[in-house]
């Protein structure tokens, strides 16, 4: 018997001791919708073995369900990947007795990773920040909107005005958000705190720093548990950007600093410039560089761009600020070990592995080609005139992604073509849907 059939037996015997009988293996889409099989513990060897099968266009489902023709997929005849489980990754699933979840890699039939995973796209990026002896370390912090059935659609839980910050039933009457805390601590997922957001029926999750691939998986695990677990008590839990007209949006912040080989932050300094590194300088300026090609996996939607504007709390302008929440990207106060920077461009719609990526992939190249920082945002930004607008709608964006060839190359020539057809084909299918506001707006009158 080989080591990895020992080290598997292993597992097995350990997950029998704890009374789990089950494995649910789970992996993101192009759009970070966790997808995925339960195995009975019985066949995990075998499922290790020859990996779980599924349809390649699993990458080209849209959230109505449709297969839409993407390289690889249909003109292919719906050829499989596999999924391999990866057993470094098994944590307990406290909401489902007698099961616990995994994370899976997916492969072609010719045992390569499939292209476009977004696990195998954050993996590459790793790789490239490794050629240059760094690795990013990262800390999500994900909004999202509580909402309970109201007849054949959803309103907004508790729904009462000024609940920013309060703490207890006053903004929670079901106690959900400290069950759910305590539900992902349990999960291992390292989360560090939980609040009432800014709007009616909003919370924020925040989760502890760590390597890129870590974080991006315990972000994507994170939306899936807190989807879940909401589900559990009759309700909905929605990342989308901006699911009301009459309140704000849902964002995905990450605070990233850098780490050299020795693990140390190499981000900040106290003899440069802002207390900053020429290195940590040259990620900021490479993330405001590619910031419009950025927004196309950060805000990936088309209500995303609903949630940009002034005076908002979101970006408008591709701007940087010392300790200044106006600003794309706000440098803490922290120094030493803390000095990082937090990217507040993403909207929690985003796939966590993508905008942790682009991300990431952005701050490669400002370091790899010296990019220059520009002055910091002083007071109050969005006003135009300081800076360069971000894209204002998804087709923007997209057109900005296929533009910038150096972050296309960092990412993967081919997950970038799959991802923009798959977003390409939403926004056709968009402009051709009458919505409730055009009826509304000319149907009396006109």
């Amino acid at each position: 018997m080989d080591s990895q059939s020992q080290d598997v037996g292993a597992v097995i015997e350990r997950l029998q001791a704890q009374d789990i009988d089950v494995v649910r293996v789970a992996y993101s889409d192009m759009i970070g919708v966790d997808r995925g099989r339960d195995v009975l513990l019985s066949e995990l060897s075998a499922a290790l073995g020859h990996g779980l099968p599924f349809s390649r266009c699993i990458y080209h489902t849209t959230p109505m369900g449709d297969c839409i023709p993407i390289q690889g997929g249909m003109e292919d005849g719906l050829p499989d990947i596999h999924v391999v489980p990866d057993l470094t990754t098994l944590a307990p699933l406290p909401w489902e007795p007698g099961a616990m979840s995994c994370l899976g890699d997916t492969f072609l039939t010719d045992g390569t990773p499939a292209p476009e995973s977004p696990r195998t796209v954050v993996n590459r990026v790793a790789e490239h920040l490794a050629q240059l002896n760094l690795q990013a370390i990262v800390g999500p912090e994900l909004e999202y909107f509580l909402c309970e059935p109201d007849g054949p659609g959803f309103t907004r839980y508790a729904d009462s005005p000024g609940n920013v910050y309060v703490v207890g039933r006053k903004g929670d009457p079901k106690g959900l958000l400290l069950r759910t805390l305590r539900y992902l601590r349990e999960a291992d997922l390292q989360v560090t705190a939980a609040n009432h957001e800014f709007c009616a029926g909003q919370f924020e999750v925040n989760l502890n720093h760590s390597g890129l691939v870590d974080a991006a998986d315990r972000a994507f695990r994170m939306k899936s548990a807190v989807q879940e677990i909401a589900r559990h008590e009759g309700l909905l839990a929605t990342f989308m950007a901006k699911p009301f007209n009459n309140e704000g949006g849902s964002g995905f912040h990450l605070h990233v600093s850098l780490a050299g080989p020795d693990g140390e932050n190499v981000f900040g300094d106290p003899d440069g410039e802002y207390g900053l590194s020429d290195t940590g300088r040259h990620a900021i300026a490479g993330v405001l560089r590619h910031a419009p090609a950025l927004a196309a996996l950060a805000n990936p939607t088309i209500n995303s761009y609903k949630r940009f504007g002034p005076d908002t709390l979101a970006p408008w302008l591709i701007d940087w600020g010392l300790d200044n929440r106006s600003a794309m990207v706000r440098i803490p106060p922290d120094r030493g070990p803390g000095a990082r920077m937090e990217v507040r461009l993403g909207d929690a719609t985003a796939n966590p592995y993508l905008i942790i990526a682009a991300t990431a992939a952005a701050a490669y190249l400002g370091i790899r080609d010296k990019a220059e920082l520009a002055a910091p945002l002083e007071g109050y930004g969005y006003d135009p005139q300081s800076a360069p607008m971000l894209p204002q709608a998804l087709p923007a964006a997209l057109d900005a992604l296929e533009a910038d060839t150096a972050l296309t190359d960092v990412l993967g020539s081919y997950f970038v073509g799959s991802f923009l057809a798959y977003k390409r084909n939403e926004v056709e299918r968009f402009q051709r849907f009458v919505t409730d506001w055009e009826f509304r707006e000319y149907a009396y009158h006109l």
